[in-house]
């Protein structure tokens, strides 16, 4: 099996240097290497030339489309057998590749889903964002723990698809905004088989702040809505539950005044999940400071995404 890599990059050549060097170093040769510069400032031509004697990269220079449809060019242009599709800001295990071409033959996949994790040398805030998107004390268990791999939305930081199946959908339909997840349900609709493939995790290195990380888990509430509108029952009871989080953590102060019993329930409640999330984090990492800081990026998930998705309903509402 020949893979095509393709990675779209925007404005951040330092970050791709890094996925090039984790590709130079894996144990699974036959494949090739795609990148797409969408219409960045800082382009990555001086990257490229480092490692242009060392990989068979392609690069594709585009005005910017977003990263959809810039996935989408340089699929076009592959010549791979299986297309796996990466974020700039991820790095490989060493059998990464060969991992994925034994589960795809073994399992007969037509694309696949890869779960993230965090590296031994990732800063403490990078392994508590970590831990708020993949941890079962928030939703973020779904994204790579499920019990049913069949059940997986794939997404685009670490996803691939056939040539088969890329030529029978067109790609993604929408430049961003959950484009992964509309096409992981087309993917299935149009017969299909995706699956979660656990073995094949990258290294998920997110340069955000606190900040930006509240922003980036708002608009995957957005996103979710924006996915509604190619597939009507894609928002299931599982995405209300950011929002139900953050109803009851708002409503404790109040019902220290309305109700004194039902008060301490609750609190008790969010004490046990605090724990919960404090000590999974910190036995998990190996550290109490990362624990600690998990707390805060759970938090900042959960209430996030819980403002994002019925922010994105009532403003498609008003607009009839």
């Amino acid at each position: 099996m020949k893979f095509s890599v393709i990675i779209p990059v925007y404005n951040r050549p330092d970050e791709l240097g890094e996925l090039l060097q984790s590709l130079k170093t894996q144990n699974y040769h036959d494949f090739e290497v795609i990148v797409i510069e969408d219409g960045s400032t800082i382009d990555s031509s001086e990257i490229l030339e480092v490692f242009k004697s060392q990989l068979p990269i392609q690069y594709l220079i585009q005005p910017n489309t977003g990263q959809g449809f810039a996935r989408n060019n340089g699929m076009k242009i592959a010549k791979g057998d299986f297309f796996v599709i990466l974020d700039s800001d991820v790095l490989l295990p060493t059998d990464y590749l060969q991992k994925l071409s034994q589960v795809i033959q073994y399992r007969n996949l037509d694309a696949f889903g890869g779960p993230d994790a965090a590296g031994e040398d990732f800063s403490a805030l990078q392994k508590a964002m970590d831990f708020a998107m993949t941890s079962v004390w928030t939703t973020g268990g779904i994204r790579g723990k499920m019990k049913d791999p069949s059940k997986y939305q794939a997404r685009g930081f670490n996803m691939g698809v056939s040539k088969a199946v890329f030529e029978a959908t067109g790609g993604f339909v929408d430049p961003n905004q959950g484009e992964d997840i509309e096409w992981s349900i087309r993917i299935k609709k149009a017969g299909f088989k995706l699956e979660l493939v656990r073995e094949a995790f990258v290294y998920h290195k997110r340069k955000n702040t606190l900040l930006s990380f509240a922003k980036q888990a708002f608009s995957f509430g957005r996103n979710r809505v924006n996915v509604s509108r190619f597939h009507p029952g894609a928002i299931k009871l599982v995405h209300w539950l950011p929002t139900a989080f953050l109803l009851f953590s708002l409503s404790i102060p109040f019902l220290y005044f309305l109700n004194k019993f039902l008060f301490q329930i609750s609190v008790g409640i969010f004490l046990l999940w605090s724990m919960g999330v404090i000590l999974s984090s910190s036995s998990q990492n190996s550290s109490i400071k990362v624990g600690a800081l998990s707390w805060i990026t759970s938090i900042l998930q959960l209430w996030s995404y819980g403002v994002g998705l019925p922010f994105e309903l009532l403003k498609k509402a008003s607009k009839g």
